[in-house]
């Protein structure tokens, strides 16, 4: 119990809170020894989320197999099943409906200011970010489900075809009797055991990792950018914390019936790891080893439930395309009526269940819905200088919602032992 007691939170936060002084000072262009503080920033965060991405494959197959194993014969799989899928629809619409909200109560796109600027300034270029739309819409994201190459597919890191092929391998294993299928399962389970391993292993480098991240942000961004689009800023961050401290601690509180501080408390490695990477894949090991060590959720939820909420339950990102998207409507003078604001509430639920979970992935699928309204997909241009610290935040936010998901999962098939004290001491 002492060694647990060792991972201090607060050496992260003072680890962020350096780091966005030291980036700041340093810039983008002061050097050391020849080199640019910045590239030492960006070459150490990078080694750290590659880190970080190296045990998810294995990690999340070895978890759904041998977690599907366990259940695929218990009557509760389709039950566990529909209540993921119901509780990951209910959570992000709710985020996106606040989205909807906050955008029309603050209007940050009606500024002159702002419009003015869409004839003076050069917008960054988004084909980078253009050149990925093709993978959005449902028609991909439903061929994306079942891979062709299973072998090509864990290469890419396929997300989708990973979790299909996890439950329909996992499934078929529980229904297999025999020497032969023991020793799988029990493969299956060592692996995910010595990629848990692993994880707490990186978690150990989780300040040094987290500075440097950060660091880097801060450096190519620093604060002056807030200035113009401090509006837009405080609408997203406005609706990211009314979900967060308001929405979720009510389903946890009223639902779950588990403490929200305990459940913050226990996702805190997860949260400060989302933060500083703005990738949800990347920071999936530590939110499985979170939600299964910390708060006590067994593995057989665990299992099925983080992976899926990684590419299906993307909250944060729903509510920021929904208020990035109706803000380029604002400031191009475009007045949408409600009925069409309820389809940009459609497509911001269904566009963010098909977002990778890395940094900037949201910007395709507001893409996606500007040319679904025929509406000016450059206008993202007017909001790329503050994106990067909003993706830390909504990133937060998507695995802040993945853990709450399995918190309500795991109640309501019974699960007791779930932020207990015994959970909590071990914190």
């Amino acid at each position: 119990m002492a060694s647990k007691k060792k991972n201090n939170p607060w050496i992260v936060f003072l680890a962020i809170f350096l780091a966005f002084i030291v980036g700041n000072l340093t810039g983008t262009d002061s050097k050391f020894f020849g080199i640019t503080y910045y590239s030492i920033f960006d070459i150490l965060g990078t080694l750290f989320i590659r880190a970080l991405t190296l045990v998810v494959v294995p990690l999340v197959l070895s978890s759904i197999i041998s977690g599907i194993a366990r259940i695929g014969g218990d009557k509760s799989f389709k039950s566990i099943s529909l209540k993921t899928l119901g509780f990951y629809m209910t959570t992000t619409l709710s985020a996106v409906l606040i989205g909807l909200v906050c955008v029309n109560l603050f209007e940050p796109g009606n500024s002159e200011a702002l419009r003015q600027s869409l004839e003076s300034q050069n917008l960054p270029s988004i084909d980078k970010h253009l050149a990925a739309q093709e993978s959005i819409g449902l028609t991909p994201l439903l061929l994306s489900i079942i891979p062709s190459n299973i072998l090509d597919a864990l290469a890419r890191g396929e997300m989708l075809a990973l979790i299909f092929f996890g439950i329909i391998f996992g499934y078929s294993l529980s229904k297999v009797d025999g020497e032969g299928a023991k020793t799988i399962r029990n493969a299956f389970e060592g692996l995910f055991q010595v990629m848990l391993r692993i994880t707490q292993l990186l978690m150990k480098c989780l300040p040094f990792g987290v500075f440097c991240l950060v660091a880097k942000v801060a450096a190519n961004t620093g604060f002056e950018s807030l200035s113009s689009l401090a509006l837009f800023f405080i609408t997203v961050l406005t609706g990211l914390l009314i979900f967060s401290v308001v929405i979720l601690p009510i389903f946890l509180k009223f639902i779950a019936k588990v403490s929200p501080l305990a459940h913050f408390k226990a996702m805190t490695p997860a949260l400060i790891t989302a933060f500083s990477t703005s990738s949800s894949s990347a920071t999936l090991p530590i939110t499985m080893d979170c939600v299964e060590k910390r708060m006590g959720v067994s593995n057989r939820i665990c299992s099925l439930v983080i992976p899926l909420g990684n590419s299906l339950n993307m909250s944060g990102s729903a509510l920021y395309e929904c208020v990035g998207a109706l803000f380029i409507a604002q400031v191009y003078g475009i007045s949408l009526p409600f009925s069409a604001q309820i389809i940009f509430v459609a497509l911001a639920l269904l566009t963010s269940m098909g977002v990778a979970g890395i940094p900037a992935a949201s910007l395709v699928a507001i893409v996606v819905i500007l040319k679904a309204f025929g509406l000016p997909a450059e206008g993202i241009g007017l909001f790329l200088a503050v994106d990067r610290i909003l993706d830390m935040c909504r990133t937060t936010v998507n695995v802040l919602s993945d853990s709450c998901c399995a918190v309500l999962v795991a109640k309501s098939e019974g699960e007791k032992d779930i932020l207990t004290k015994k959970n909590i001491d071990l914190i």
